[in-house]
């Protein structure tokens, strides 16, 4: 049985050979605060994720250390049909910064086997985090041409349209991206979404 602990200390210390320091002080520049953050680059860390290969276990040790690298490739390596909605939400519950919620939305959330569900509830969620990972799971779905049924329609329409109105910038670029994916499906959703911003007043990019 291979110690999952002493791999993470592994994988710890191969962050020092990825460590860009301009990366770092940009993002602690911004306010992006982490315990630790080496500032490794994503394609570094997608290179060291796809030589871990999917690892459920270390996964879960990787997301509990309070380090932007563990977390990225946690995300990376945990196999979506494998975890339980239970968990994700426990990991939705810790992130705390718009990064890491990117990340995870395109790197494991997108590919859960209940991603629709997840994306419908977050999305009407007051929290701009989860707002912001709902609103990306559903631009990789449509993107992915997934169609949604009639009440996911109006569903969909009406939380974008209110986050469109809102407070955060993240959440409205979110909304925005994802509007313009559900119009990439067809025309018949392309007028859905155009008759929709005009009653509230928004322009269509």
């Amino acid at each position: 049985m291979e110690d999952v602990s002493q791999i993470v200390k592994e994988i710890k210390q191969s962050f020092r050979q990825m460590m860009d320091g301009a990366v770092s002080k940009s993002m602690r520049d911004k306010g992006i605060d982490y315990k630790l953050n080496w500032g490794a680059t994503l394609p570094r860390l997608r290179e060291k994720a796809d030589e871990i290969g999917p690892h459920y276990d270390l996964a879960i040790a990787l997301w509990k250390e309070n380090v932007r690298e563990c977390k990225i490739l946690a995300t990376m390596i945990m196999p979506p049909d494998k975890v339980l909605p239970e968990v994700i939400d426990i990991w939705m519950e810790q992130i705390s910064s718009q990064e890491i919620a990117e990340q995870a939305a395109f790197n494991l959330f997108q590919y859960l086997p209940y991603a629709p569900e997840k994306a419908y509830t977050w999305m009407a969620s007051d929290k701009p985090l989860y707002q912001l990972c709902g609103f990306h799971i559903l631009s990789r779905l449509f993107m992915n041409k997934q169609e949604p049924n009639e009440r996911g329609i109006n569903e969909f329409i009406d939380q974008a349209i209110v986050a469109l109105q809102g407070d955060s910038l993240m959440v409205r670029k979110a909304a925005m991206s994802s509007i313009q994916r559900f119009s990439e499906l067809g025309l018949v959703y392309e007028r859905i979404a155009k008759s929709a911003l005009k009653r509230a007043n928004l322009d269509f990019l």
